[in-house]
């Protein structure tokens, strides 16, 4: 991974309250994985940047090597590393997403 991809990485998770690393978008996800994701952060109400990595070759491979997480999609909160789709959806069934998101700050429309 390179010094640039490192430093892109870093600003997007501090610059932005909740990230989410995917393949492809929030209306058009490419893989079932990213969808459940997204589905969970919608229906949250939860405001969110995304990043394609499938665009990206070079931000795919370094996410991982950033995280230490070998999976897309990633989610990120307010900086910190949370989890990929299993892990978010675990959370998010014993609500304790939403309660990791009010802890630090994230509005939640829908909740």
């Amino acid at each position: 991974m390179s010094v640039s991809v490192a430093e892109r990485i870093a600003d997007d998770v501090k610059s932005n309250d909740v990230v989410l690393f995917m393949k492809g978008t929030p209306v058009f996800p490419q893989c079932g994985f990213s969808a459940a994701v997204v589905q969970i952060l919608t229906d949250l109400g939860v405001k969110f940047k995304t990043f394609d990595v499938l665009k990206d070759p070079e931000l795919r491979q370094g996410v991982k090597e950033f995280s230490n997480w070998p999976t897309v999609p990633q989610l990120y909160v307010k900086g910190e590393f949370v989890g990929g789709c299993d892990i978010i959806r675990e959370m998010h069934e014993s609500n304790e997403l939403e309660a990791l998101l009010k802890q630090h700050g994230v509005a939640l429309e829908n909740a």
